[in-house]
């Protein structure tokens, strides 16, 4: 799998934290080990820039997904995974630190930026949370693969709640 983080918004974030957790979300899902992703972070300004230019929305927001070859995971346990470019995720760092200090389980921004970078990685495999059932399902797989994650690594204390809108 290859994933590159590229950090551009002059705050310090847990750039391995962010691979790592990328990497399990995405074997995970079964895609194909040579797939490429990239995650870029950025401040407040830039971040508020593509929400308007892509959503036509005012403001920042926690994270944006631009997939490219709109790979989807297998349907089947026997498939094959397709192997191509997932596209890029963006994170900001100033709204994930905010949503931590917000959310129910108060939280770290770095931990907010994980449950981002999972929730960036299912828009980029087609999911959406629209619709209750849709936001059910990808809330669900989201929160299974940050736990599955954070047992891994053997972390503790409760998972971070979605805080993502």
């Amino acid at each position: 799998m290859s994933i590159d983080v590229n950090n551009e918004s002059g705050t310090e974030v847990d750039e391995q934290a962010i691979l790592d957790i990328a990497r399990y979300a995405l074997a995970r899902m079964r895609i194909h080990p040579l797939s490429e992703l990239s995650v870029i972070v950025v401040d407040a300004d830039a971040m508020e820039q593509l929400h308007i230019q892509w959503m036509d929305l005012p403001g920042p927001t926690d994270v944006m997904s631009f997939p490219m070859d709109e790979l989807r995971p297998p349907t089947k346990d026997d498939d094959e995974p397709p192997q191509g470019l997932l596209g890029d995720i963006v994170l900001c760092p100033e709204v994930a630190a905010k949503q931590g200090t917000e959310a129910p389980t108060q939280h770290s921004m770095d931990e907010e930026l994980q449950l981002l970078t999972v929730h960036g990685v299912l828009h980029l495999l087609g999911y959406d949370h629209e619709e209750p059932d849709e936001k059910a399902e990808m809330f669900g797989l989201q929160a299974a693969i940050v736990d599955g994650w954070r047992a891994e690594k053997g972390l503790t204390g409760p998972s971070p709640a979605p805080t993502v809108s």
